[in-house]
């Protein structure tokens, strides 16, 4: 946990005891803050008596609560400011209203040397966090991962410097935890994107895009900014930034130069991916990483779990776990990210319960697919929509799904499992389903007389780094 004497003797309170808001008081009272605490929820709230009967915090909602000589009201990103009533009491009280993020920005000056990585946008900014993090720690750089991914970073075990230079935190931030900060000071930041999202808890779209730039202009001079090329308002925040930098520090990127090395990336694969990793280079790079370093992290790199994932490379086929591609707009990227070469090579494992009656978004990607084997209650549809354009094997089960690609497959295939469903008619939820797909794989790729299928069996696949 990081702890801190910034806080000592003041007074905060928190809103909101989900992981980031305990990590928060945990950390608070543990530098020698006094807390007051709320959450709606009893449980969490029973869960801080003991610190509370010692005199070290209270239970009390901030709404209602006297915050007069209160350092600062601490909520959780998922408060929304534009129609909560914390804003106003903390405004009446002249209390800023911050988040976990801005706690540790507080906390960064009685840290040992470190250096910060913010990644933001609106898709693609869990890969890109994930990434940066695997090429920091290939090179020799320790690094923690934190923010909107992984632990709360207030969480995380503090850094230390090594013999390969300072420890750099990764945060990846939404435009939520960026609202509720105000002096973080990336050495480095980037922006891979900006469409329309969250937009009701903003003024219109270009209040959203807003709130994005802010972590740019926390920066000091000197420190670096990596955009992504492609959407007219990302641009528009990289230009702002090169003016008020005289052209310092600024880099575009899209990854037009690393498309020949992309087919060695078997978790990275497609254009989306491609502006992921070209901005992720720019980052490491920007720390001092050199090409020699960071190259072999990219090939080795096996994604977030359940986001197009690849458990395991076999007999020259990839199995590609994308179990969180519940609807078919985030199935299509995963179909668009192999295409033929120069035969379609997808054999997609494809249904579930269906969130609608077609596959219209993944249509323009249809020629990509080989072979679909079609699952769980949306089989039938899902077969009768895909017969026009593709072999469909009526597969019912995924384990026979498997199996069924995994005899079809050729060097060269894709084993992709993106149901373009909810998994709630034969699986829990999307994560067991995907696990599911990994140990069926591992299972029917263990050899019975001990050695791995062209020795690429078991070992080649592996959770997020």
């Amino acid at each position: 946990m990081i702890v801190s004497p910034a806080f000592a003797g003041k007074r905060y309170a928190v809103l909101g005891l989900a992981r980031s808001g305990m990590t928060a008081v945990r950390s608070l009272l543990a530098s020698g803050a006094h807390v007051m605490a709320w959450d709606s929820r009893d449980e969490p709230r029973q869960a801080l008596l003991r610190d509370c009967e010692a005199g070290t915090c209270e239970i009390a909602d901030p709404t209602s609560a006297d915050l007069s000589g209160y350092d600062g009201v601490v909520v959780s990103p998922g408060v929304p400011l534009n129609s909560h009533p914390i804003a106003a009491a903390a405004a009446r009280a002249g209390v800023p209203v911050i988040g976990d993020i801005e706690l540790f920005a507080l906390a960064r000056a009685s840290l040992p040397e470190h250096r910060v990585v913010g990644i933001t946008g609106t898709n693609g900014k869990s890969t890109t966090t994930a990434l940066v993090r695997h090429l920091l720690e290939k090179a020799g750089v320790p690094a923690r991962m934190g923010g909107n991914i992984g632990l709360p970073i207030l969480g995380t075990v503090p850094l230390e410097p090594n013999a390969n230079g300072s420890g750099v935190y990764v945060l990846e931030l939404s435009s939520y935890q960026i609202d509720l900060t105000h002096s973080l000071d990336c050495d480095v930041a980037a922006l891979l994107n900006v469409t329309p999202d969250h937009l009701d808890r903003y003024d219109g779209f270009a209040a959203y895009a807003a709130s994005k730039a802010r972590l740019f202009a926390m920066q000091t001079p000197g420190h670096a900014a990596v955009f992504g090329k492609g959407d007219a308002q990302t641009l528009g925040v990289a230009r702002r930034e090169e003016a008020r930098r005289e052209g310092k520090g600024v880099a575009r990127v899209d990854g037009a130069d690393l498309d020949a090395l992309q087919k060695d990336w078997p978790s990275l694969q497609g254009p989306h991916n491609l502006q992921n990793a070209a901005v992720a280079i720019a980052i490491v790079e920007a720390l001092g990483i050199a090409r020699a370093d960071w190259e072999p992290g990219l090939r080795d790199f096996r994604g977030l779990p359940h986001r197009m994932e690849c458990v395991a490379r076999a007999d020259g086929v990839d199995y590609i776990n994308d179990s969180k591609a519940t609807n078919p707009a985030s199935a299509a990227p995963a179909i668009a990210a192999f295409p033929p070469d120069p035969a379609p090579r997808i054999h997609w494992i494809v249904g579930g319960l269906p969130k609608g009656e077609d596959l219209d978004e993944c249509k323009p990607w249809f020629g990509h697919i080989k072979a679909a084997y079609t699952i769980g209650d949306a089989g039938p549809l899902f077969a009768e929509i895909l017969e026009p354009y593709t072999p469909i094997v009526r597969s019912e089960m995924m384990a026979q799904a498997i199996r069924q690609a995994m005899d079809a497959a050729v060097p060269g295939d894709v084993v992709l499992l993106s149901p373009a469903c909810a998994s709630f008619d034969q699986f829990r939820d999307y994560e067991a389903r995907g696990e599911a797909f990994r140990q069926i794989v591992e299972a029917l790729l263990a050899p019975e007389d001990g050695d791995a299928k062209d020795g690429e069996g078991r070992g080649q696949g592996g959770a997020a780094g």
